[in-house]
């Protein structure tokens, strides 16, 4: 079950940076009821940058909050229901620039949000055809600009199944791990995107401040792979806490 729709928007012009990390250091951050989901045996984690745009609560737009931009580092896990595996997220922590945002998701949801000035640049008028594009997201932290960027290479497509940006764009699920230690479970949903592969990436970041020591080496190194996703309309729908198993 899905849930009812708790927010609509548009996430658009996604920067994913892509970087290995031994299973280990991820295993004590995985909820309750969920594992790793390792792609070809690696263990991945992603710094990803994103416009959210249009965004409703409950259908209601909130004057000011409507248009922001995201930065997050996710790792990824599964968890297996009644269909088959579910692929999702958990996400280590969320940036974003609009106060009310971050303390919200935080109080009320137990999202990791933190709110920090942000900007951003996107140039990817001409990408559709196979030029260059660039796309760039900056926070500001310790009294200095730090961001991510990635230049696409080639015209987009829909990812190839089984392929590394399939598993990266294709994870409809989330799963937060709660204070008491329970699991809360959401999904997400949108269509295929398209996807570009990015010649080039870079993260220049104070891992440890925002992050902390156990990502410093996995992120002190340029990223493994990195892709530039279109984006599309999504819905998450509200989430609900998983049944605590029988002891």
């Amino acid at each position: 079950m899905s849930g009812r729709p708790f927010l609509t928007a548009r996430w658009r012009d996604l920067a994913l940076l892509n970087f290995e990390i031994a299973p280990a250091t991820l295993r004590p951050l995985v909820p309750a009821g969920v594992e790793l989901d390792l792609f070809e045996g690696r263990c991945l984690v992603s710094v990803v940058g994103f416009r959210f745009l249009d965004t409703r609560v409950l259908g209601l737009a909130i004057p000011f909050h409507r248009d922001f931009d995201e930065v997050n580092l996710r790792f990824y896990v599964r968890r297996r229901a009644p269909e088959g595996w579910r692929r999702a997220v958990v996400f280590v922590r969320e940036l974003v620039p609009r106060r009310a945002v971050a303390w919200v998701a935080r109080v009320l949801y137990g999202e990791p949000y933190r709110a920090l000035p942000m900007r951003h640049r996107v140039d990817l008028a001409a990408a559709s055809d196979g030029a260059p594009g660039v796309v760039e997201y900056e926070w500001r932290y310790r009294g200095r600009w730090q961001g991510l960027r990635a230049t696409t290479a080639g015209p987009p497509a829909p990812p190839a199944a089984g392929s590394e940006a399939d598993f990266l764009t294709e994870h409809f699920w989330g799963y937060t791990a709660l204070r008491d230690g329970g699991t809360r479970e959401y999904h997400v949903t949108h269509p295929p995107w398209l996807v570009w592969p990015a010649r080039q990436a870079s993260l220049d970041c104070d891992v440890a401040g925002l992050y902390g020591p156990r990502f410093v080496e996995a992120l002190g190194v340029p990223p493994c792979s990195a892709h530039v996703a279109a984006g599309s309309e999504v819905t998450v729908h509200a989430g609900r806490r998983l049944p605590t198993p029988a002891s």
